[in-house]
């Protein structure tokens, strides 16, 4: 079997179903128990394969780290594993590097440390141990006053988790409190609610969080951990990302957490699409996205520079992976063009992180990007979300003649899948196999190659299980959603109407990092040096 193919007549076309994973098919795989006749079609009659999209096979620190939509879209456009955000902050607290830094020196000098980021062990934006790692070796330092600004996840790990990681964070800090050191949780609130938005689709959200953090403006509460309770107290449904954000006070009523001038601050997510908005309100001067008020003049860090183009934030503890040489520079060189569209909650992922962290285009010539403005509301009352409209734009583009590659994201088993709902997923999940079913169509008119394939697993496990498989139930007796990514592996289809082409057999479950060879060799050229095999041939 020969890796080196011609040249498609079209485009070679790149969908990426986000969070389809190939699951156990149990009555909570919405992606197996949904009405998808299109993919069910293509698997059965088309060349295809199971790709890993988790663990060492993205740069992930173990085998048991889920993968996401950022090291996944890394992995695919890079065309090879580079060790990703949670591995390259293990090997610098572990290492000491990241103590030995200016940064970490400007970090411990000021009068108090505050330390913002999501609270648990979900490993996608942070990790639970870094905050404790950061924590050990302030004291250890001699920092005497620290607060932390804490979002809760449930997302990323169980939905209604976030007490086990607040009440030990509580107990911890007590404890320094204790010692002599002045430590409190100072505000928080869920991801989905403050702080944590991307790609500018909620700034309001952005604002509750800077009002919160910073200005200790926002619903007081005499402890976080109470705070928690009385949001799980007000609905059965409410889970951690959705817990209102609140300030914790003293007993005079007085937020303990203020951020004010000579203070320092450590973002300590190491993921950057949910992060950079809330750097940019801590570093930008002329900052326009919301009124930030009165704007203390603290010394800002980031676990990681979120994004490399914009040196944003020009302060971090750990410097992100150097990812080179990508499909789209490959592409580039080669004077192909590239068509990429996602909706908004995707798009940074069809470019930013398929170009390595890049951000803008690699050629305007040769490139053009298609953002679709995403819905505001709850993806669960509109789980087909912009599904169509992203198709509608790839169709014209394949119909154009104008492109060699066109890639795509279909955000609704992601996004409708972190819901927990099942039946909202389902119904996600058959809209983008109706999306699917016409862009095969586009592409089969025009003579190209379609590539059918996921960054990650989420949608194929929609309840929570024990070790042993079995489902867990709630207080009522109801299955308990699952709102976290899986670590199960996602489908690789080849669609070639000419029949030529089909998936190589020579490799024991590759992982994604193979889409960039093939996306090159399909395109007729040679991959780089270094990069991992194609998983296309004849």
């Amino acid at each position: 079997m020969s890796p080196k193919l011609t040249k498609p007549a079209g485009p070679v076309v790149l969908c990426i179903l986000d969070g389809v994973g190939l699951g156990g098919g149990g009555e909570d795989d919405a992606v197996a128990t949904a009405a998808t006749p299109v993919l069910k079609r293509l698997m059965a009659t088309c060349p295809w394969m199971a790709l890993a999209a988790h663990g060492t096979a993205v740069g992930m620190p173990s085998d048991d780290d889920m993968g996401n939509s950022e090291v996944g879209h890394n992995a695919m456009g890079a065309g090879r594993v580079f060790d990703q955000g949670a591995k390259l902050v293990n090997q610098a607290l572990a290492s000491g590097d990241a103590w030995k830094t200016d940064v970490w020196a400007s970090l411990i000098a000021a009068p108090t440390f505050h330390l913002l980021g999501l609270i648990s062990d979900g490993n996608v934006h942070s990790h639970v141990d870094h905050l404790y790692a950061v924590l050990e070796r302030a004291v250890a330092d001699g920092v005497k006053r620290i607060r932390v600004h804490a979002i809760t996840d449930g997302r990323d790990v169980s939905r209604r988790s976030a007490l086990v990681w607040v009440t030990a964070l509580e107990a911890k800090l007590a404890a320094l409190t204790a010692s002599g050191v002045d430590a409190a949780i100072a505000s928080g609130g869920g991801r989905m609610v403050i702080t944590m938005d991307r790609y500018g689709a909620d700034w309001p959200m952005v604002k509750r969080g800077w009002d919160a953090h910073v200005h200790g403006v926002g619903e007081p509460t005499t402890s976080a951990s109470g705070a928690i309770e009385r949001a799980y107290a007000s609905s059965p449904d409410l889970d951690d990302q959705y817990v209102p954000g609140f300030v914790v006070v003293d007993a005079q009523g007085e937020p303990l957490g203020r951020m004010v001038d000579g203070d320092s601050v450590l973002l300590i997510n190491f993921r950057g699409d949910r992060a950079v908005e809330i750097s940019r309100a801590f570093v930008e001067p002329d900052f326009d996205e919301f009124d930030r008020g009165v704007v203390p003049q603290v010394y800002f860090a980031g676990m990681m520079q979120y994004d490399g183009d914009l040196h944003l934030p020009e302060h971090h503890l750990v410097a992100p992976p150097v990812i080179h040489g990508t499909v789209g520079q490959v592409l580039v060189d080669a004077g192909l063009r590239t068509f990429a569209c996602a909706e908004t909650q995707k798009f940074g992922h069809v470019t930013y992180f398929f170009n390595g962290n890049r951000s803008g285009k690699l050629d305007d010539a040769l490139e053009t990007y298609v953002e679709v403005p995403s819905d505001r509301r709850p993806f669960d009352e509109a789980p087909w979300m912009k599904a169509a409209e992203v198709v509608d734009a790839c169709i014209a583009a394949i119909e154009s003649g104008s492109y060699d590659h066109v890639r795509l994201n279909l955000a609704n088993g992601d996004m409708v899948g972190h819901t927990g709902n099942l039946d909202a997923t389902r119904v996600a999940i058959c809209a983008v196999d109706l999306e699917l079913g016409r862009l095969e169509a586009a592409v089969r008119a025009a003579n190209g190659v379609l590539l059918v394939t996921a960054d990650h697993g989420n949608a194929d496990a929609m309840w929570m299980r024990d070790k042993k498989g079995k489902v867990e139930l709630g207080p009522e007796g109801n299955p308990i959603p699952r709102t976290s990514h899986t670590l199960a592996p996602v489908p690789f289809i080849v669609v070639d109407p000419s029949g030529t082409r089909t998936v190589r057999t020579d490799q024991l479950l590759p992982g994604i990092a193979s889409v960039g060879a093939s996306i090159v060799t399909l395109l007729g050229l040679e991959p780089p040096e270094g990069w991992l095999p194609p998983l296309v041939g004849v």
